[in-house]
């Protein structure tokens, strides 16, 4: 990180007169105290805890200056009036100081990915930084810039919205040379009216980009009324400006063309939403410089951020889709579609496991209703549902599959329902089978993939 404690003072507005502290180069910034070294910068923000209660231990770790909303006695502090503000600054700064080239990726699915392959295809020729983790937020995203490397010349940010604003503030902080916005769905619909105003925040996006700046969005007529006017837009998907001509979708790989692509890539991945992803990554990279054998051969050894959608084994031997990191209606249309397309094993039926999705708001047991249409009796043996809004959707599917191929667990506070579930998961999944499971991470969906994987009764 390349910043003084005189710089850092000057950027931030310091309250106090810090010309008595020797100007120092910092070696990073923390919010954990338990994570400072020696020559670092604190930042003690306000959570759960409030992180001046934590300002001494950070010291005794070694920290070279500390950020304060109060009076610091016995250690070099510079004094701002709120914390958080005087960090997002600082990474504002940051960026402007070293010229790194900024990419933003947002949407309601498929950013993390799509940030993890357009890093990947960057790092080719440049040396590339990108968000770890979910470090996406206001705090995160700023924490992310200042621990880029100092040789750092292309850096993809992925920027989270959970209330209309957040992603203003992340455009206006970063100013994104190129944006992404993947997908809107309907992600969070708990904190916003509808999927139009999902889309107004997703598009601010390009609040902070200069003008002729590339944005790419998504062919849907919901982001029509927020597309900028003073940015490149270039829409993606069918009929669009870029959108995929051929694809194969395989148990654990995929094939895809695209209309400006001389060749087709071929990718470790599956999943017709991550074939868009890759199609949206190689785009950009193609903008940069990168060359389309560069992108070829790079995404044959890629590697995406864990925890999404992933194949595990059972210990019986039968294959599990896990995808229990989060879930909402377009990302569980998505998932059923791929593992609906992809050919049942030699010998094996196909069956799903479905939980609750969170943060819908007042449409949540309607938005659950509407995955009616993603079943398919054709295509699935089997559907166990578990939760309390989903309730209603294994209703209309045990109207639609064989007496015997539809359960229902409601969620309780006591485990007893949960251990049931499991119970009939293994007592209807096949050495040969296939299964998918998706759900809320609160649904502890994950729990259910661990048991699958350790012991079969």
């Amino acid at each position: 990180m390349k910043l003084t404690i005189h710089e850092v003072a000057r950027v931030v507005g310091a309250k106090n007169d810090v010309t008595g502290y020797a100007d120092s180069p910092l070696v990073k910034a923390e919010f954990d105290s338990r994570l400072i070294g020696p020559g670092d910068l604190f930042v003690p923000l306000k959570g759960a805890r409030d992180g001046h209660d934590f300002i001494e231990t950070a010291f005794e770790n070694g920290a070279a200056v500390t950020l304060s909303e109060q009076e610091v006695a016995d250690h070099p502090y510079i004094l701002v009036e709120d914390v958080l503000t005087a960090f997002q600054a600082l990474a504002a700064y940051y960026l402007q100081k070293t010229g790194v080239d900024v990419f933003a990726v947002t949407g309601s699915n498929g950013k993390t990915t799509t940030k993890d392959m357009l890093a990947h295809l960057l790092s080719t020729s440049y040396k590339t930084y990108k968000t770890q983790g979910n470090y996406n937020n206001e705090i995160g995203l700023p924490y992310t810039v200042l621990h880029m490397p100092e040789d750092t010349e292309k850096l993809v940010l992925e920027m989270g919205q959970d209330h209309l604003g957040d992603i203003h503030l992340l455009s206006e902080l970063a100013h994104p040379k190129t944006a992404i916005v993947t997908l809107v769905g309907e992600a969070h619909l708990a904190f916003f009216k509808d999927r139009s105003e999902i889309a107004k925040g997703k598009l601010q996006i390009a609040d902070g980009m200069e003008k002729g700046s590339l944005l790419l969005a998504p062919a849907d007529p919901i982001v029509e009324d927020y597309l900028p006017t003073e940015q490149k837009v270039v829409r993606f998907g069918p009929g669009a400006e870029l959108e995929i001509t051929e694809l194969t979708e395989r148990k654990d790989s995929l094939t895809l063309k695209a209309n400006f692509l001389e060749k087709s890539l071929d990718l470790p991945v599956t999943g017709k939403y991550n074939a868009t992803n890759a199609m949206i990554a190689s785009y950009v990279a193609l903008q940069e410089g990168v060359t389309e054998e560069q992108i070829g051969q790079a995404f044959q050894n890629l590697e995406l951020t864990r925890n999404r959608t992933e194949w595990k084994k059972a210990a019986n031997g039968a294959d599990i889709l896990s995808d229990v990191y989060n879930a909402n209606p377009t990302a569980m249309k998505l998932i059923l579609e791929t593992f609906s397309a992809i050919p049942a094993n030699e010998g094996g039926k196909k069956l799903a496991v479905l939980a609750d999705m969170k943060e819908l708001g007042d449409q949540s047991v309607q938005l659950h209703n509407q995955m009616i249409l993603s079943l398919s009796s054709d295509a699935l043996d089997t559907v166990i549902f578990y939760g309390e809004d989903i309730a209603d959707l294994a209703q209309l599917a045990s109207q639609m599959f064989p007496i015997g191929h539809v359960y229902y667990f409601k969620k309780t506070a006591e485990e007893d329902q949960f251990e049931a579930m499991v119970k009939q998961v293994k007592e209807s999944l096949g050495a040969h089978d296939q299964i998918l499971l998706k759900g809320s991470n609160s649904m502890n969906l994950a729990k259910l993939v661990e048991s699958l994987e350790n012991e079969h009764n």
